[in-house]
């Protein structure tokens, strides 16, 4: 497994890379100074606020003007949201929006020197390997733990704690209202009583994802039925598949997320034993998807729904 990849599959055979270990609160608790009502972006006069995030209350003094992103879903927000100028360094794997500060720092294997060397002001972490949020704590350095989420509302929390921790309340606000309306016009229009199946695959091994994984949640909103649902061994909603298993299903729908990492496609899923007499492969119902758009939990998961309602539309159209 690529765990580089797979953000909110992190949980895969027990592994804890970006694992999804869900927040029990990710509401903002303004501190007594900060004033209340308020409609604007958050300004210094809104600090010092209390965050509740993975980690418990985390206070954050002043308006942070050194941000350090370990999380490339947690840098998406962060631009999206408005923060992009107060972010200084972002990990070896944020690629996302072009030109941000991409460094060789680490989330999977977090330096806590080389951290510091940024003089960061708020670190932004999904988990907590190495235990880096108390080490950071050691050098009073704020860190936000924002899990990976596993279901859309706790990726709508974490977007509204780092607007309130960043100073970028009403963005992050116009941001999770224009997530959620526009994921719910994809859902209501589409084709539910096709009943369609679908697989989708994280990498060639293969491995899947069930319905109670964020990613499908997602699908589930298509009226999709997943085949991974029945897989004998789940394995915390990541199981590995036989080929005889996808092949028996014969899905409507093959959605991949190993395509840039693994360049898989139409034409390798026909070269496995099995698959090439595949409905979805001879139907030409096989989709590639963004790695990491497909793997990541920000304001780009609405991309992500649009590309299934496309599909989805299309295959209804054949049926």
């Amino acid at each position: 497994m690529r765990p580089v990849r797979t953000a909110f599959a992190g949980a895969l055979l027990g592994t804890l890379v970006l694992t999804g270990c869900g927040q029990t609160s990710t509401t903002t608790t303004p501190s007594p100074a900060s004033p209340t009502g308020s409609t604007g972006t958050t300004g210094s006069a809104a600090f010092p606020v209390t965050v509740e995030a993975g980690n418990g209350k985390v206070s954050i003094a002043k308006r942070p003007e050194r941000i350090v992103s370990l999380s490339a879903s947690h840098t998406e927000t962060l631009f999206a949201i408005g923060a992009g100028p107060q972010v200084i360094a972002v990990d070896d794997q944020s690629n996302y929006p072009a030109g941000v500060p991409k460094t060789d720092l680490s989330g999977f294997k977090p330096n806590v020197e080389a951290i510091v060397a940024q003089k960061p002001d708020l670190v932004v972490v999904s988990n907590d390997i190495d235990g880096i949020v108390a080490k950071l704590g050691k050098v009073n350095v704020p860190v936000l733990l924002e899990p990976a989420a596993t279901k859309l509302d706790e990726a709508y929390d974490e977007i509204t704690d780092l607007g309130a921790a960043t100073g970028n309340t009403e963005k992050a606000g116009q941001v999770v209202t224009g997530m959620k309306t526009s994921l719910d016009k994809l859902s209501a229009n589409a084709p539910k009583d096709k009943k369609l199946t679908y697989y989708h695959e994280l990498d060639q091994t293969p491995y899947a994802a069930t319905s109670s994984t964020f990613i499908g949640q997602i699908y589930a909103m298509f009226g999709l039925t997943n085949i991974a649902d029945k897989a004998p061994d789940p394995a915390g909603g990541y199981p590995k598949l036989s080929a005889e298993f996808v092949a028996q299903a014969d899905p409507d729908l093959i959605f991949l997320a190993d395509v840039k990492c693994c360049q898989q496609s139409k034409d390798t899923l026909a070269k496995r034993p099995g698959w090439k007499g595949l409905s979805a492969v001879k139907g030409d119902q096989v989709i590639q998807l963004d790695d990491d758009i497909a793997s990541r939990w920000g304001p780009r998961v609405v991309d992500l729904a649009q590309t299934i309602s496309d599909a989805v539309g299309k295959a209804a159209t054949r049926q």
